[in-house]
């Protein structure tokens, strides 16, 4: 099961943080900091597995990690998931994040954190891994952006409407309303158009 993901750049900022199990916040940035040091001092030639630190469970954990440019990619897992799986999840996400914002950058990942969540939440949930074909992730994010598309038009209704209001071309604006006995007196309203 995964236990915790965490993205963070070459200067060890966290940059993404979904843990699985419960940690307290300051908890959390200790175990970022100690799988940046653990991770970040480690050559580039050696393999992408280490055991866990000693916060988040030592040897009955194993961090799996790949590095792209100035982000840092750590899946935390316990005994029971595979590396190699691991390491191509990891590149399914990376590519899907790729795919989903053009050449992903530290930015995007900073501005655009609900839409990183979502990618996450199609590939893992509550640490199990839920899909792995990057296609079919990438259709649901199509998906979820027309989705969200066709509501901000059902949010922008009201200005339209108001828009069209201004837009009537009435012959003359009625001052008085009679309905039987009710006389009303329409305020002058031009100096609100």
């Amino acid at each position: 099961m995964i236990k915790a993901i965490l993205v963070f750049n070459n200067h060890g900022k966290p940059r993404l943080m979904r843990f699985y199990q419960h940690f307290a916040e300051d908890m959390q940035q200790q175990i970022v900091r100690e799988t940046f040091h653990l991770v970040s001092k480690r050559d580039e030639n050696v393999c992408n597995f280490l055991e866990g630190g000693s916060l988040i469970g030592g040897s009955d954990y194993k961090l799996i990690y790949r590095h792209y440019a100035t982000l840092y990619f750590v899946f935390c897992v316990d005994s029971s998931e595979s590396e190699l799986g691991i390491l191509d999840l990891i590149q399914v996400f990376v590519e899907t994040l790729d795919k989903c914002f053009e050449n992903v950058c530290e930015l995007d990942l900073i501005f655009h954190m609900d839409k990183v969540h979502y990618i996450l939440h199609e590939v893992v949930m509550g640490g199990m891994v839920l899909e792995t074909n990057m296609n079919e992730v990438v259709s649901q994010i199509e998906a979820q952006n027309r989705l969200e598309k066709s509501e901000s038009g059902l949010s922008a209704a009201p200005a339209r409407a108001v828009s069209a209001v201004k837009n009537i071309n009435l012959p003359e604006i009625p001052r008085n309303i009679n309905i039987g006995d009710i006389n009303i007196k329409v305020p002058n309203l031009s100096q609100f158009v």
